[in-house]
């Protein structure tokens, strides 16, 4: 291991109206080497590499590249002199290609100005290439790609700025495990280049698979810095939060009810002939590989995609869903996998997001919103889901991600749903707030609500689910009892139908 680190951040310390971001927190980073950054939602993790590739500034502290120091006026600035930066909320213009969005602001130009489109794309399909999608157009449209191949193009785009240190926020979030298997060779390859690396990520196997040390923070202050050779998960654990957590998955010994959600048949461009049924108390997990069909049948069952054929049952009577309004009219309720696009209103405040599905709830006479009612109702959730803010009336944007999350969360139980559909809910979830998004479906279970679990992590999947169906190429290839799940069952059933297409 390097001894003298190639960047160093001294005593940082960064306030936001009402709250300490950080606190005289430090950082070293070393050539050739990859520094895990750990700590809760809200220890102040994002915010520091924030501030290291120019989005915030600083109120006080030193950064040192190299012993001299290093000024970072803006992101661009943070671009010329070598940091880049892989947010964990994708920063793409949904617009433009992704060879567009590569090279955005960096495009290859002729003497006259002109865009070199051919020279871009070529570069831009080289960097994809590198990171195995190499089936991906670099002339496609963003817009066109799913969460996981978006967040392919942001990796590529950092690569493409050749950067000296290279600052990767939860990269993995939306991969594949082969995906993330490709990752891990390029930031192999990136090692041995010398180049300096920081690795945020809330998956702690990670941290042992691919980095050297690991600097843990909580509340806005440095805790600590080690090789990852002297850590274990409950050792990292400890450090985040301040004590141990004995039980990675709670699951609650509630018994499930009569049979309350049934789909049958749901059918349209994305999914075919997809059944099944929730009981009341029951969580159903679905599971299955990217692009399986997963999140497809969440939005079709909530009215965000048109189904051509198939019908949904709540208690026993049949409905019609044609728009997410009247989704919610009927007792369902959804929270997106994609917290930013499709969950959250950023600009709004926590109040707005959360009462925002039940605003009808909250009329008073000549239908004037009870702004009192909408803040108690508010707060109430704020406390219940245990989101960091400094108040309702905080705008999400300034939240960590996951107290968007929970935010995100609350929104969806405002409602009163019957149902409720978890789309990756712990995306982006330290293990702290993992467990207390785990206990909230438990309190929701023994409650009778129905709950559909949609995970792309296997031990949550598993860990949380009373029975969990599996998706393969846009139907249901087979559903496995908690009792009998295992990770080799799970696999071979979300392969089913891909053997079945490749012969």
């Amino acid at each position: 291991m390097s001894v003298t680190p190639v960047l160093e951040m001294k005593n940082i310390t960064k306030e936001f109206p009402g709250v300490k971001a950080l606190d005289n927190v430090s950082l070293q980073i070393f050539a050739g080497e990859v520094m895990a950054l750990l700590g809760e939602n809200g220890a102040g993790k994002s915010t520091l590499m924030k501030i290291l590739s120019g989005v915030y500034t600083k109120d006080s502290g030193e950064i040192y590249y190299k012993n001299i120091p290093l000024n970072v006026k803006d992101p661009k600035d943070a671009q010329n002199k070598g940091i880049a930066i892989i947010h964990q909320e994708l920063n793409l213009v949904p617009e433009l290609t992704v060879g567009e969005n590569i090279y955005l602001g960096r495009e290859p130009v002729n003497i006259y100005g002109r865009i070199k489109y051919r020279e871009m794309y070529d570069q831009s399909a080289k960097y994809l290439e590198m990171l195995g999608e190499g089936r991906m157009s670099p002339s496609a449209k963003v817009s066109s790609l799913s969460v996981g191949q978006a967040q392919i193009v942001e990796i590529a785009k950092a690569l493409s700025m050749d950067a000296r240190v290279i600052i990767m926020d939860e990269p993995t979030d939306s991969l594949t495990d082969v995906e993330t298997e490709n990752l891990y060779q390029v930031i192999r390859e990136l090692k041995q280049q010398g180049k300096a690396l920081v690795y945020i990520s809330h998956k702690l196997s990670e941290v042992f698979d691919i980095c050297d040390r690991a600097t843990v923070l909580r509340d806005g202050t440095f805790v600590d810095m080690k090789p990852v050779g002297e850590l274990t998960e409950e050792s990292i654990i400890q450090l985040m939060v301040g004590r141990p957590l004995y039980e990675r998955y709670p699951k609650s010994k509630g018994e499930c009810g009569e049979k309350v959600f049934e789909v049958s048949g749901l059918t349209n461009h994305k999914i075919t002939d997809v059944s099944f049924s929730v009981r009341r108390g029951e969580v159903l997990g679905i599971a299955g590989l990217m692009g399986s069909g997963r999140s497809e049948v969440a939005k079709s069952i909530f009215g965000a995609m048109a189904l051509t054929k198939g019908t949904v049952t709540i208690d026993g009577e049949e409905i019609k869903i044609s728009h997410p309004s009247s989704a919610i009219a009927k007792g369902i309720s959804y929270v997106s996998e994609d917290r930013k696009q499709l969950g959250l209103i950023l600009d709004m405040s926590v109040k707005e997001n959360i009462t925002l599905p039940a605003l009808k709830t909250f009329q008073k006479f000549f239908r004037f919103i009870s702004v009192d009612e909408e803040i108690k109702t508010s707060e109430h959730y704020i406390e219940k889901m245990s989101i960091k803010t400094t108040g309702p009336m905080q705008k999400v944007v300034n939240l960590s991600g996951g107290n968007q999350q929970k935010v995100a969360i609350g929104k969806g139980l405002v409602t009163s749903p019957k149902v409720v559909i978890l789309d990756e809910p712990t995306r982006g979830v330290d293990v702290g707030a993992k467990k207390e998004i785990y206990d909230l479906i438990n309190e929701l279970k023994e409650n009778g609500l129905a709950i559909i679990l949609i995970s792309s992590e296997m031990p949550e999947v598993m860990g949380m689910s009373d029975r969990i169906i599996v998706m393969s190429a846009g139907c249901v290839a087979g559903e496995v009892s908690r009792a009998d799940a295992t990770q080799e069952k799970i696999m071979t059933l979300a392969m089913k139908n891909l053997t079945k297409s490749a012969v």
